[in-house]
């Protein structure tokens, strides 16, 4: 059995990976992990996980919706309530929604926030598109 000293945490990389050399499945720890947690967590909608069905956002249902002030709020507070439920370690100091690409429907989600135990500010840049993929 391993020795895990991650106060933080240590969970499987995503996408899942193997490391040839041990034949074991690839770990992230500490602020990595609370990362890939998130970027996760901003990606799955709810009922994907079979013993979790409420874990997740609901991003995708709001691909066709007009951008403007009330879609904006109402994503942050997808967001942060998605936050406040799944993801203990951290404090959400601020979401910030903006357009990038108008053309291509491409917004970029800020997250400003807060690692509990050890006070480290950190953020993530979450792309989401919302047009569909054409260009394959």
């Amino acid at each position: 059995m391993e020795n895990f000293t991650s106060f933080l945490g240590t969970g499987w990389s995503f996408p899942p990976r193997f490391e040839k050399r041990t034949n074991k499945v690839a770990l992230v720890s500490d602020e990595e992990d609370i990362h890939e947690s998130l970027m996760i967590l901003l990606s799955t909608r709810p009922g994907e996980r079979v013993m979790n069905p409420l874990y997740g956002c609901n991003l995708d249902d709001l691909i066709f919706s007009p951008l403007n002030l009330t879609l904006k709020t109402y994503v942050a507070n997808l967001i942060e309530t998605a936050i406040l439920y799944f993801e203990p370690r951290i404090d959400l100091d601020k979401v910030q929604i903006s357009e990038n690409d108008d053309l291509e429907g491409e917004l970029l989600i800020e997250l400003n926030y807060r690692i509990r135990s050890t006070n480290t500010r950190r953020n993530l840049v979450y792309p989401f598109y919302r047009g569909e993929a054409t260009d394959i």
